[in-house]
């Protein structure tokens, strides 16, 4: 069998990091260190095109011939960058904001590689309309489940999925973090093989 090229998820997330070994494929993991702080003026598609590339861009430069995957997600609400909320207050605040609203998250992935100076990127956008719920639930939801280092604070993976309406995306693994559909697209498009042969 063709020996397959190094592959890296610049990334710490245990979402991302169980998305992708879903696919088969060996890949080990490297957490780039980047700040993460939207820039003056920066929309959310600009935030989200650079943090991926960034994150990519740094394990890249430690490992020149593998393929490193960065990846980032925002949710957009009118144009407006909410992020991980970090804490129980926050992440109140956020799902109250989005009450009753459809909110865009969207998932930004880059697939590079230092040696061949190639670089892919494309942003998945999903669509969520969230339900309008009182603070006892939503508060419950928060103790439940601490979605605390999810963008919008909306694990709609786990207990999350209560507070939506509804989700309208072409790659249903792109709200989790990873956008599986088009990854493997772009990983063929590289050379690697998926499923490898048994």
């Amino acid at each position: 069998m063709k020996e397959q090229p190094d592959l890296i998820l610049a990334s710490s997330s245990k979402y991302r990091k169980e998305l992708l070994s879903r696919l088969g494929i060996p890949f080990s993991t490297s957490s780039p260190s980047i700040d993460e702080t939207p820039l003056q003026g920066e929309t959310t598609d600009q935030l989200i095109e650079r943090l991926s590339n960034q994150k990519a861009a740094v394990v890249a430069a430690q490992f020149p011939s593998a393929w490193v995957i960065g990846s980032d997600q925002v949710a957009d609400l009118k144009g407006v960058a909410i992020g991980k909320p970090g804490n129980h207050e926050k992440a109140l605040a956020q799902l109250k904001m989005m009450q009753g609203k459809t909110v865009t998250f969207k998932t930004g992935l880059c697939l590079m590689q230092q040696v061949s100076k190639r670089s892919i990127y494309m942003c998945v956008p999903t669509m969520v309309r969230f339900h309008e719920l009182d603070d006892a639930t939503l508060e419950n939801y928060l103790h439940i489940e601490k979605p605390y280092d999810c963008a919008g604070s909306a694990k709609s993976e786990g207990m999350g999925i209560i507070l939506l309406s509804e989700i309208n995306s072409n790659d249903p693994t792109a709200l989790i973090g990873l956008p599986l559909i088009a990854l493997t697209g772009l990983l063929r498009t590289v050379g690697f093989m998926i499923p490898r042969p048994l």
